[in-house]
């Protein structure tokens, strides 16, 4: 294992040991699937969190683990905003990203059919985007849980008969459940973004970076959001998100969280020097290569 001593940059680039990657969910979830996608050249040692919370403070401590995956936005339900917080709040920097196709599969114990289920379980998210699957099985009680591999998980080491789950075809694997159906989400373009979170201290910096992500509040007047824009635009910037969140204990004041593609280091770092003095806090969250869209 990594040393404390070693930075987590440093280390994830050696190739020597394991790389700890923490992830919000258990061994199987979709998080653990973007993980080992990210990092196809090394080892990874997958290290669960019970939340996004624990995960950003695992990241922080630099000790158990070398760097962390997080979600930060899905293609049908938005932003995970409460996640833009924990990022905003945090000592860690954005060095890559991931975008996966979520495919949700039903599972259950070998020898168990469909018609056998009574219960099917999973994460909250999980079942809104499978119910249209569901409806020509008016039988089965689609019971919500805390993780999609953990509900499959359950199903092996309580030996749950006539309980099916919702889960990733990795679960499936790792949990010898059998696919009973696979593929059952509603809207087949469903992906998740998922960030590459490193501790901003010792963080190397990508090389051939393609995206920014900052965030930054502006003044409460007309117009000072769109004179942001204006500059970058100026700066033949092309943005590819723009999300505000309200300010806590200021109401009706924003921050505005924006990604955009960068062409070299000289012109991102032009553009937000030049929008500097339009806005007040500014802060860049992190300078990486676009991800890749994974279907699996």
């Amino acid at each position: 294992m990594l040393n404390a001593e070693t930075s987590s940059s440093s280390s994830t680039r050696d190739g020597a040991s394991p790389l700890r990657v923490c992830i919000q969910g258990y061994a199987g979830a979709f998080h653990d699937i973007a993980a080992r996608h990210c990092f196809l050249d090394r080892e990874v040692e997958i290290v669960p969190a019970r939340t996004f919370d624990d995960l950003v403070e695992l990241i922080e401590q630099q000790q158990e683990v070398d760097l962390g995956l997080m979600a930060i936005e899905n293609s049908l339900a938005g932003s995970l905003m409460y996640n833009y917080k924990l990022l905003h709040d945090s000592n860690l920097t954005i060095t890559g990203e991931v975008y996966l196709r979520i495919k949700h599969n039903l599972m259950a114990s070998p020898g168990t059919r469909i018609e056998d289920l009574v219960e099917v379980h999973s994460h909250p998210m999980a079942i809104a985007q499978c119910r249209e699957f569901f409806r020509a099985y008016p039988h089965i009680r689609l019971v919500e849980t805390a993780d999609t591999a953990l509900s499959a998980r359950d199903i092996q080491e309580r030996d749950l008969r006539n309980t099916g789950a919702i889960a990733s075809s990795l679960a499936a694997d790792l949990y010898d459940l059998n696919i009973l159906a696979s593929g059952i989400e509603t809207n087949k373009k469903n992906y998740t973004r998922f960030l590459v979170l490193e501790p901003s201290e010792g963080a190397v910096p990508v090389e051939e970076p393609e995206k920014v992500s900052l965030v930054f509040s502006v003044d409460h007047t007309v117009g000072s959001l769109y004179k942001v824009l204006a500059v970058l635009a100026a700066y033949n910037i092309n943005l590819s998100k723009i999300q505000s969140a309200p300010i806590i204990g200021r109401p009706w004041e924003y921050l505005f969280f924006v990604d955009f593609l960068a062409e070299g280091t000289v012109g991102y770092k032009q553009a937000v020097e030049a929008i500097r003095p339009l806005t007040y806090n500014i802060q860049v969250l992190g300078v990486y290569r676009q991800g890749e869209h994974i279907e699996v």
